[in-house]
């Protein structure tokens, strides 16, 4: 029953990956690339360290599992940011489709500081 548990969240997380590598393929600029990748690999990666800890219920799986868990979610969206804002800086376009670009006007690339 329990390796039932662990395959169901295993192909759960493998699912999440799946949907991140399409994202990132078929998302048409950097900005939504990055989205892609930092959301859904974030969660796969939880899902499938929560797999192991399931399988392997031992104290140093689970304190080691928890750990990448707590470090991934605290790293990708730091990662992403930064990726994001350094495309910002490149002046990376947005895609055609993008309605409205918020930063415009309010991001000095002089300082790289936002003005609120």
């Amino acid at each position: 029953m329990i390796e039932i548990i662990a395959s169901i969240i295993a192909l759960l997380g493998a699912l999440f990956a799946l949907v991140a590598a399409l994202g990132i393929i078929r998302l048409p600029d950097v900005y939504t690339r990055m989205h892609a990748a930092s959301k859904a690999s974030s969660f796969a990666l939880g899902l499938l360290l929560l797999a192991v800890i399931v399988l392997h219920p031992t104290l140093g799986v689970i304190v080691k599992s928890v750990l990448s868990i707590f470090f991934i979610y605290l790293t990708v969206p730091v990662a992403a940011h930064l990726i994001g804002r350094a495309a910002y800086l490149h002046k990376v376009p947005l895609d055609a489709k993008t309605i409205k670009d918020e930063l415009k006007g309010k991001y000095s690339a002089d300082h790289q500081k936002l003005d609120s």
